[in-house]
């Protein structure tokens, strides 16, 4: 359980903010929280880890990888 504390968690900065107001004017169709989750991994330059493949590989740019398979 340890592990788990060691994780970093990000904010929703003013930079995720501004590039969640991109997605979401770029007529997806994906949810906003999800929108909101992608714009912080985008905001870092970071990888997303979800099984939600469906709906994050329509958001350009984004790395998202499903590590439950």
């Amino acid at each position: 359980m340890r592990f788990f504390n060691e994780i970093p968690v990000l904010d929703y900065t003013e930079v995720a903010a501004s590039q969640f107001e991109d997605l979401r004017h770029s007529k997806l169709r994906v949810g906003s929280m999800d929108l909101k989750i992608a714009s912080i991994a985008l905001s870092h330059d970071g990888l997303l880890l979800s099984s939600n493949l469906k709906d994050f590989n329509q958001i350009p740019e984004l790395r998202v990888e499903d590590w439950t398979k």
